[in-house]
Formats: structure tokens, C-alpha cells, sequence
């Protein structure tokens, strides 16, 4: 029960651009990461029964010769997938089955050797997990790895290389990795955390007393976005306050009566912000629609918008 004369805190919020959201949660439901990230990749390997065991770069090649011991060779494969075996010199390995490789020896020696009986053997199997263990690290939660985003969007992970990551969801980058990783090793898994983000900010302009970039850690509403900005000046329209979002190619913009709330009013509703959300607190000189839309004119190329008056969808 709320109290009699007091005003319920009403948690959902209009958005431009999708109804009401069930639950402020919502609004950071789809973060989109952005360059100066650093993503957390977990890594998990398990050992998986596969209808097909290639000889891959990271393996060792054991050829042994029943008849001339002497000719047998214990070899890591080179850079270009071969070996190099006595009489025969380069042989390619990589991508045969050991017993594919046997056969294909057996063939090649049988016009140097009388009945040749070779034995291939891979005594280094785990070379690979071996290989991605050196180049991981181990936190208290397993094998892992820090990636940074770039300013150019891109992130290198190891083992697989370079991806443009920024404006992605965390989601659509982890299936992409995810994918990736279990093709370079079957049984390898990677969940892709968010460490550090630098992406989840608010823009707060015109009549505030610190103007500027605000991180937030969680959903915030335009009174809170206000108090971090260090409030209001004496020349704020209250009545008018504009919030602009980014909806796919254009800008939307909607006029907020922050006084309403101010006063208590049992009509007015908290307005959530999403990331990248710019929030504008006009003059109070302000008389019609027309002249607040020339006064923000100044603001549509903030953040490198580009964007022009008529490029807006306005909401009063």
C-alpha cells in the first residue's frame, strides 16, 4: 500500500520506439559494445568423440619401419603441413587420418623398400590444447583471456584472429567466436563476458551546471541523469527538457515536462535512459515548438551525429 498523498514509483517508461518496457532491466538488454571494451573470454575444453581425427600443424608424427628401424622419424609438422621422411623428403600430412597417412607411406616406400611394414602414431595429440593453454592465462574461474576493442572495432582472439566486434551485441559476437573455436579444436567452448565497458553513457547539454559525457553502470532515469550533472541553472526550461535517441538511421527526439516530476505530480512518469541517450535542458526563453527546434539545432551535430533539423522525429 502507498501511503495516502504519496506518489507510487512507477518503474516501466514510455520508449520512442518499442511501448512500455516491463522492467527498466530492459533498457540494457542489448548492449551494443563499442571500441576501448575489454570482453573477458572464457574458455572451457572437452575432451569429444569425432567420427574423424585429422593430423593437424600443432601435431607430432611418429613413422616407424618394422624391417629398418633405422629410418624412423619423430617429427613436429611444419609451417607448410609436411614432414620430411628418408628417400621420400616433404610429405604432406596435414588432414589425413594416421591411418590415411600409413597407406600413403606404404605406397610411396613399396618402390624403394620389399614389402615396407610402417606405423604412424601421433604421440603428441594434446599438442593443440598444449599450444592454447600457453597462450591463455588461468583466473580463478579457468582458462582466460582479456581482449580489447580497438578504435577501429576490431578485437583479436586468440587463436582465430582479428573481428569487428563494435556495435555488436555480446550475443552475436560469442556465436560468431563460439563457431570459430569449435571448428580450430572439437570440444572447445568460449563464453565472451563484458570486463570493462566504455559504450554505456549519457550526454547531458545546455542548461546544466556540468555539462558533459556520464557513464552509467546501470539504468538511470532523467532526474538522476540531472543530479549527476550537477542540477539545473536558474535559466532552464524545465517543461521542455528534450532527450534524443538513436533509432536505426535517424534521430528521435521527445520534449519531457521534468517539472511535473519535480512537483510530485501523480501524472507524471520516470523516463528512463538508454545508452548514448542525449539529454538537452533548453532556456527558458523559449516560446513555440519552432524556436526550441532552432535552439537545438547546435545540438544535432553533437557526438558526430551529422544529422539535420528535418532528420529528427519530434515528439512533444
Amino acid at each position: 500500500m502507498v501511503p495516502e498523498g504519496e506518489v507510487p514509483f512507477q518503474r516501466t517508461t514510455f520508449s520512442f520506439d518499442q511501448g512500455t518496457y516491463p522492467s527498466d532491466l530492459d533498457l540494457f538488454s542489448r548492449y551494443r559494445i563499442a571500441a576501448g571494451d575489454v570482453l573477458d573470454v572464457l574458455f572451457q575444453i572437452q575432451r569429444k568423440l569425432v567420427d574423424r581425427f585429422s593430423i593437424t600443424l600443432y601435431h607430432t608424427v611418429s613413422v616407424k619401419f618394422v624391417d629398418v628401424p633405422q629410418l624412423n622419424e619423430t617429427q613436429e609438422v611444419l609451417p607448410n603441413g609436411n614432414i620430411v621422411l628418408p628417400y621420400l623428403g616433404q610429405i604432406h600430412v596435414v588432414g589425413l587420418t594416421v591411418q590415411e597417412l600409413r597407406q600413403k607411406l606404404i605406397e610411396k616406400y613399396s618402390d624403394i623398400l620389399r614389402e615396407p611394414e610402417i606405423y604412424v602414431t601421433i604421440p603428441e595429440f594434446n599438442a593443440r590444447i598444449k599450444q592454447i593453454r600457453n597462450d591463455l592465462h588461468t583466473s580463478p574461474r579457468g582458462l582466460s583471456k582479456l581482449v580489447n576493442v580497438r578504435p577501429d572495432g576490431y578485437a583479436t582472439f586468440p587463436l582465430i584472429g582479428d573481428f569487428l566486434v563494435a556495435t555488436k551485441t555480446l550475443k552475436q559476437v560469442n556465436d560468431i567466436i563460439q563457431e570459430k573455436y569449435a571448428q580450430y579444436l572439437p570440444g572447445m567452448q568460449a563464453d565472451l563476458f563484458l570486463h570493462e565497458q566504455t559504450g554505456s553513457v549519457v550526454y547531458l547539454l545546455g542548461e546544466v551546471t556540468n555539462p558533459g559525457t556520464y557513464e552509467i553502470m546501470r539504468p538511470i532515469n532523467v532526474l538522476e541523469a540531472l543530479t549527476r550533472a550537477g542540477g539545473y541553472t536558474a535559466k532552464a526550461d524545465l517543461k521542455r527538457v528534450v532527450v534524443f535517441r538513436r533509432h536505426e538511421k535517424k534521430q528521435i527526439a521527445r520534449s519531457l515536462d521534468v517539472k511535473k516530476l519535480l512537483d510530485l505530480d501523480p501524472s507524471s512518469r520516470f523516463f528512463f535512459l538508454k545508452p548514448e541517450d542525449v539529454i538537452y535542458v533548453p532556456k527558458t526563453s523559449i516560446g513555440s515548438t519552432g524556436e526550441l527546434m532552432r535552439q537545438l539545432a547546435d545540438v544535432i551535430l553533437f557526438n558526430g551525429w551529422g544529422a539535420s533539423i528535418g532528420d529528427i522525429q519530434y515528439n512533444d
